[in-house]
Formats: C-alpha cells, sequence, structure tokens
C-alpha cells in the first residue's frame, strides 16, 4: 500500500495470511510512539514478537512489525494497543490535572 494523505498506518508486502505477522508503516511519527506501542503490544500474551525501526533518521516514518500467536490477527492487537495507550494517556492525564489542583507537587524556587 502506498501512503495517501488520509493514509496515517499502511501494511507493508509481506504479511501472513489473515496478518498474523505484518509490518506497519507508521506516517510522520518517531521513535516516541514506536517505543511505546513495542511496550504496549509486548503485554498482548497473543503477541509473539514485536519490534520497530526508524528506517532512515530524515524520515518521518516508524516501521512496526508484529508476529501473532494462535493464528491471531496483528491488525487487532495493533488497533488494541493503540486503545490502550490512549487510555494510558488519558489517565496520566487525569492524575497530573488532579495533582495540580490539589497543589500536591514540590516547587523548587529559584536564588
Amino acid at each position: 500500500m502506498a501512503a495517501t494523505d488520509a493514509a496515517k498506518i499502511t501494511i507493508m508486502k509481506g504479511y501472513e495470511e489473515g496478518y498474523t505477522a505484518a509490518t506497519f508503516a507508521l506516517h510522520d511519527e518517531t521513535h516516541t510512539i514506536g517505543n511505546a506501542l513495542r511496550w504496549m503490544l509486548m503485554k498482548n500474551p497473543k503477541v509473539e514478537f514485536c519490534g520497530y525501526s526508524a528506517p532512515h533518521p530524515s524520515e518521518p516514518v516508524i516501521h512496526l512489525r508484529i508476529q501473532m500467536y494462535d493464528n491471531a490477527s496483528a491488525i487487532t492487537a495493533l488497533t488494541d494497543a493503540l486503545e490502550n495507550l490512549d487510555q494510558l494517556a488519558i489517565a496520566v492525564n487525569d492524575q497530573y490535572r488532579t495533582s495540580l489542583r490539589r497543589g500536591a507537587f514540590e516547587r523548587f524556587e529559584e536564588e
């Protein structure tokens, strides 16, 4: 698949039948999302392998490889990981804002 203006994630050539193993290209992304998704995907017991790479430092694309156990779908695993990562970010943001409202943080004064 070629990337289009609307395609944020594309499936690269070489995927397995049923998408039990696939490499995804995440366009306009960096190591930040690559490493976070790899971490979230590896928490899934159906994921056999997950790794990512940045093909070239000047290209804003991340390649994410997912291989599954038991004929499970890498697409489903990626979708679940994205949703879980989104929920985690919401929870962290909520806790941060609660802490700010309570004033439950240390302040360092400059001399």
